[in-house]
């Protein structure tokens, strides 16, 4: 009796604690097949984790990973639908075009005439913007833009800077962590210039106005009574010699 009652309660507490075990399992594996690129695409366009998951499961790369949630956001669709089209053969500009998407969707304002591989890209938008509508990017246009677009806005940099780390990598998971391990020391040296310059404000504004307001205004005031006073004396003493 004794042995089928431990068998029982160790039965309900296994039943009990497994699913929770089960499901922290899992959590653990998704976030671990993700990899911080796909958790910073994921939080960018506001989808679950889980959906990237998804997305790669269906043979999209990295590289294209950020098109179809970007096409998804813009045409307000499901990605599934963007993905199905793309697998049956539709580049990323007959795509844009059936949801109805403008050229300028794409276009991300920069500092000077970018070169390769973004020159291609920026040629077309240096027509007039009332010419726009006659424009069509090919595939490594689109995802060119996109990349520069989202990792210019996610990391908060200069759009030349995405440029600069397209120079030295031609994979966007690259580029992140490239950008990523830059922008981490930069940051590092601009908050302490940062602090250097908050000090010094302080000190200027203590020591110059007080001295400025509490010297000059009273010696001013007292010296221009006293002549007035010599005068007014000088001038009694001079009526009553006369007199």
């Amino acid at each position: 009796m004794k042995r089928q009652a431990i068998g029982g309660c160790l039965f309900i507490l296994a039943s009990i604690f497994t699913p929770h075990a089960a499901s922290a399992q899992t959590a653990v594996n998704v976030s671990a097949r993700i990899g911080d690129f796909h958790v910073a695409v994921a939080n960018y366009y506001h989808v679950p984790e889980r959906e990237v998951v998804v997305i790669r499961e269906r043979r999209i790369s990295d590289d294209e990973l950020p098109v179809v949630l970007f096409i998804a956001r813009e045409a307000r669709v499901p990605p599934m639908r963007v993905i199905e089209m793309r697998q049956r053969g539709r580049t990323w500009w007959d795509i844009s075009v059936h949801y109805g998407l403008r050229p300028d969707i794409y276009y991300v304002p920069v500092a000077y005439a970018p070169g390769p591989p973004y020159g291609h890209a920026y040629g077309h938008y240096k027509k007039p913007k009332s010419q726009w509508k006659t424009i069509r990017l090919a595939d490594d246009d689109v995802v060119n833009l996109v990349h520069l677009r989202f990792l210019s806005e996610h990391y908060r940099i200069p759009p030349e800077r995405v440029m600069e780390a397209r120079g030295r990598s031609r994979h966007v998971a690259v580029m992140y962590s490239d950008i990523g391990e830059r922008r981490r020391s930069g940051r590092d040296n601009d908050n302490d210039q940062g602090g250097n310059r908050r000090q010094a404000v302080p000190v200027q504004t203590s020591k110059v106005v007080p001295v400025q307001t509490t010297k000059a205004v009273p010696v001013q005031s007292s010296k221009g009574h006293d002549d007035e006073k010599g005068k007014s004396k000088g001038n009694g003493r001079g009526k009553g010699h006369d007199r």
